[in-house]
């Protein structure tokens, strides 16, 4: 299946777009803004770790724990698996140039991703996604079963790679708390990265504050760095967009099943993930948010939970969509978000490096969790509302225009 069958909403004048799935992609990237804030907003490690910064208040810690279990990773999955459903459609598509095309416009995604990272976010996804698209054009015309296969194995190497760093570091942990006098010197870089030392923190504090050319030029000097780590999650991120090609595919994200269907896969995906994400946010809390346990916990042992738990969120939100209908105000306007995904990502940015970075208000390190987590909703509400007023009047967003047009080497029609 590269297209919608028959009886699946479609939007007006939007080429045959699937109002559900355009929904679906509003929907994640509006969840991938509760995540980056606090990597707007703190220093680094507190973006996994609530000891590192932001409070460790009841509230606090709830939050962090809300979190972890239903939001972090599950909705950057949702993300990467809507971008695999895009590959796998624009490639199916007669009239979009094949793979010329395809390459052409991951070439521009990459550069777009490198400003991005540049001026605004260091944790920009684009060029990750844009790398992955070198090779997803071999995979797009598989049949489910072997997308899953092929989304399993690339699973398996990440949980066998990461994992045996992961199980020494998580190994050694629990040596030292079930023996006294166990040397904690081997954790020392553990707790650097994703726990609360302090000369990391001030370093952390230094970086987010300082001025917008000398971001630029320290992100400049090092540029290999965040490509690295980029390479290090390329399994998962491969996985997802695998798993996203397959419920293509399944008919799941074309909208073709049953609402009670799409709410049992949910159920499922729910059913096995959540008691192990559980156990670990309790890991967790029982070892005082210790630095090791934290970068294991949200770099390795949830990795698989969390793909499952995306697919989880998939499933309910394709089946609401699906019962609540195309016509439907609220499905409308978050389809409306979906389809100016680039532009809502990078505008998303820009309003966020405003509220936190020295070239705007300088709020970085000066509110706690609760308080930081309450300002998405500030870009979230604009998306909403400004989406489906400029689609009003013009064909795309500003950036998917660009994208266009660059990759095609031509101005792209904009107005409607």
């Amino acid at each position: 299946m590269t297209g919608p069958a028959q009886g699946v909403a479609l939007s007006p004048g939007g080429r045959g777009r699937v109002v559900p799935l355009d929904a679906l992609r509003g929907l994640a990237v509006i969840g991938i803004i509760f995540m980056n804030v606090f990597a707007f907003a703190m220093p680094g490690a507190a973006y996994y770790n609530p000891r590192a910064w932001g409070g460790t208040g009841l509230a606090d810690l709830a939050l962090w724990t809300a979190s972890f279990l239903f939001i972090e990773d599950k909705f950057r999955t949702l993300f990467a698996m809507m971008f695999g459903v895009g590959v796998a459609i624009l490639l199916g598509r007669k009239g979009d140039g094949g793979l010329r095309a395809h390459y052409s416009r991951m070439a521009v995604l990459f550069v777009i991703g490198a400003i991005h990272a540049t001026l605004l976010f260091s944790g920009d996804v684009l060029r990750l996604y844009a790398l992955a698209g070198l090779v997803l054009p071999i995979c797009a015309f598989w049949p489910a079963r072997r997308l899953w296969i092929a989304a399993c194995i690339l699973m398996a190497v990440y949980m066998a790679v990461g994992g045996y760093i992961a199980f020494g570091w998580t190994e050694y942990w629990w040596r030292t708390v079930s023996l006294p006098g166990t040397d904690p010197a081997p954790l020392a870089r553990a707790e650097m990265a994703f726990g609360a030392d302090p000369a990391t923190l001030e370093r952390g504090l230094a970086m987010g504050r300082e001025p917008l050319m000398e971001r630029i030029e320290r992100r400049l000097s090092s540029p290999a760095a965040s490509l690295i780590a980029a390479g290090v999650v390329m399994p998962v991120t491969l996985a997802a967009m695998l798993a996203g090609m397959a419920l293509w595919r399944s008919g799941l994200l074309a909208g073709q099943w049953p609402p009670a269907r799409a709410f049992r896969l949910a159920g499922w995906m729910a059913a096995i993930s959540l008691p192990v994400l559980g156990l670990l946010a309790w890991l967790a809390h029982f070892s005082g948010f210790n630095g090791a346990v934290i970068g294991t916990n949200a770099l390795v042992w949830s990795a698989p939970f969390d793909l499952l738990l995306g697919i989880g969120w998939a499933g309910l939100a394709m089946g609401l969509f699906v019962r609540a209908g195309a016509d439907a105000g609220w499905v409308r306007r978050l389809a409306a978000a979906g389809r100016l995904a680039l532009t809502n990502y990078l505008a998303t940015s820009v309003m966020l490096g405003a509220i936190f970075h020295s070239w705007g208000f300088g709020l970085f390190g000066e509110l706690g969790r609760v308080e930081t987590c309450a300002i998405t909703l500030v870009p979230a509400a604009a998306m909403l509302a400004w989406s489906p007023l400029w689609l009003g009047h013009f064909r795309q967003g500003p950036a998917e225009w660009f994208w266009r047009s660059a990759a095609r080497l031509r101005r792209m029609p904009l107005r409607r």
